[in-house]
């Protein structure tokens, strides 16, 4: 007998409700009390292992203070497309770095930062430093070639 996949879409709201929880720095544990689940079930949630009903989507929204939409977004101007989701192992990956410690604070800093043309130009900055890093066939850089050092 072999192990049920996740859908992809479930898998991708469950990892939008852990982002969110872990942004407001929210357990699983008080989560599952505010909707009235065990947090096993909140765990098989963000894992896409349960599917997540329209109503406990809409409570869970309640509780992470969200529009349900946010569920469904890649970003501010389009709907949820599985084109470019990739299998399950890529979004474990996303996942992984979005509630990681730096995922979590790259996210935050990001989301305060209100201008568009700066959010753009950031986001430009940051692609062209994974272009950067890297390897580039025929060539071999020096490290202070690609690397630039940010200090807060």
């Amino acid at each position: 007998m072999s192990a049920k996949v996740p859908n992809p879409i479930d898998a991708y709201v469950g990892s939008r409700v852990r982002t969110r929880r872990l942004m407001l720095g929210m357990s699983q544990e008080r989560l599952a009390e505010q909707i009235g689940v065990t947090f096993q079930q909140v765990q098989k949630y963000e894992k896409g292992t349960n599917r997540i009903g329209a109503s406990r989507l809409q409570a869970i929204a309640g509780v992470l203070a969200i529009p349900v939409a946010f569920f469904f977004q890649q970003d501010s101007s389009q709907p949820l497309n599985t084109d470019g989701l990739g299998t399950i192992n890529g979004l474990e990956d996303l996942s992984e770095f979005l509630t990681s410690k730096e995922g979590l604070n790259l996210n935050k800093a990001f989301m305060k930062i209100t201008d568009p043309g700066i959010r753009q130009s950031v986001l430009t900055l940051v692609k062209s430093l994974a272009n950067a890093s890297e390897p580039q066939s025929g060539h071999v850089g020096r490290a202070s070639d690609t690397s630039i050092s940010l200090h807060s």
